[in-house]
């Protein structure tokens, strides 16, 4: 049997990091980092691209579009669309699980 392995980073929420960062992370070109933010992938903190700041969320989001980008061949508008079918999925097994937890079962 052939032996698999798997890295990945722990996010902080706090983790602050600039546009050069987060291209670095993504291996992606700062042009491509302002598509997103054109196209409200991603919200920088601060009002200039240069001052841009970017949280850890952030930086697994734009991993995720970079994924998107490279496997699915999607624009930048396909990107933001499937994104924002993802965070919707996301919130409705959330809602979900609450419901479940806070129906009474046999017993309660």
């Amino acid at each position: 049997m052939s032996k698999i392995e798997i890295s990945g980073v722990l996010l902080d929420e706090s983790l602050e990091m600039k546009t050069e960062e987060l291209c670095e992370a993504c291996s992606m070109s700062s042009a491509w980092v302002v598509e997103l933010v054109d196209e409200g992938v991603l919200e920088p903190v601060g009002s200039v691209s240069t001052e841009w700041r970017f949280s850890g969320a952030s930086l697994a989001r734009a991993q995720t579009a970079r994924r998107l980008q490279r496997d699915l061949e999607l624009n930048m508008a396909g990107i933001a669309l499937a994104l924002d079918l993802m965070d919707e999925i996301r919130s409705l097994r959330e809602r979900i699980a609450r419901r479940i937890d806070d129906e009474p079962g046999p017993g309660r």
